[in-house]
């Protein structure tokens, strides 16, 4: 091994170690879009609940043993049959008890408040419907007697929430894992439940596949972009995927109710 002569010096001698480089950490803003249509929703859905209270006080139940606001706005095949097709929508807004609308407003706010600061007002509110429609056709086709309950539209936002997070999964890491466990997992609890007397599962099996499909084709695909140490999100979804996700769902579903209206 050689060694540095008297007249050739250590270049290195004397000088202070070099620095190690230190890493800055970054962070993802992620949406802070206030949950409106969510809050709308159930405000809403509560005012729908006292006039039920309120008809079935002052006028009695009809001779379905509801009350009148439910009598025009629930779910009855027969009456879809006859033509009152806002059947398939007006159901979300009905409930049969208070635990019925406590449970279901609050999973909507749970579940909302998170969601539609990811898809936005718009897409949000076409989702919650969309699952309710879907929901409420399936009810149309197979279950018997009556139903109302927003349970249909809550179904579409577990499904679409599980979609959300796998598509999204590179971005949440760890967090996306959870959160598709936890929605499958409430999904597998609830429609074992639903296989109770009086529960409408077929409408919640609805809302599952309305969701999923509209979430699968329309939901935000997150891209990180920005200079270090900050990023924001932007979304890559396009319009016409979203049109595509509306379409999918109405044909389908619309298909499949104009199916038993027309040849049932």
């Amino acid at each position: 091994m050689m060694q540095p002569s008297a007249s050739q010096p250590d270049p290195q001698a004397g000088l202070p170690p070099e620095p190690t480089p230190t890493r800055q950490p970054s962070y993802v803003r992620m949406p802070s879009l206030p949950p409106t249509v969510t809050y709308v929703l159930i405000g809403f859905t509560v005012f729908i609940y006292i006039l039920q209270m309120l008809g079935s006080a002052l006028l009695g139940d009809s001779n379905y043993g509801i009350d009148f606001v439910t009598l025009y706005g629930a779910r009855i095949s027969d009456a879809i049959d006859a033509g009152q097709l806002w059947r398939l929508i007006t159901p979300v807004f009905l409930h049969g008890s208070l635990s019925h609308i406590f449970f279901n407003m609050y999973a909507l706010f749970s579940i909302g408040s998170l969601l539609e600061k990811h898809f936005g007002h718009k897409r949000f509110l076409l989702l919650y419907f969309l699952g309710a429609f879907s929901g409420n056709v399936l009810s149309y086709l197979f279950s018997e007697g009556y139903s109302v309950g927003a349970s249909t539209a809550v179904f579409g936002l577990v499904a679409a929430e599980a979609v959300f997070f796998y598509q999204n999964k590179d971005l949440f890491g760890s967090y996306a894992r959870q959160a598709i466990s936890n929605a499958v997992f409430i999904i597998v609890i609830n429609l074992f439940i639903g296989l109770a007397p009086m529960i409408d599962n077929w409408g919640h099996v609805g809302g599952l596949l309305g969701g999923a499909m509209f979430a699968w084709f329309a939901g935000p695909k997150w891209l990180a972009v920005g200079i270090p140490p900050e990023f924001s999100l932007h979304d890559e979804r396009e319009s016409r995927e979203v049109i595509t996700g509306i379409l999918l769902v109405l044909l389908i579903f619309g298909g499949l109710a104009a199916w038993r209206f027309f040849f049932w």
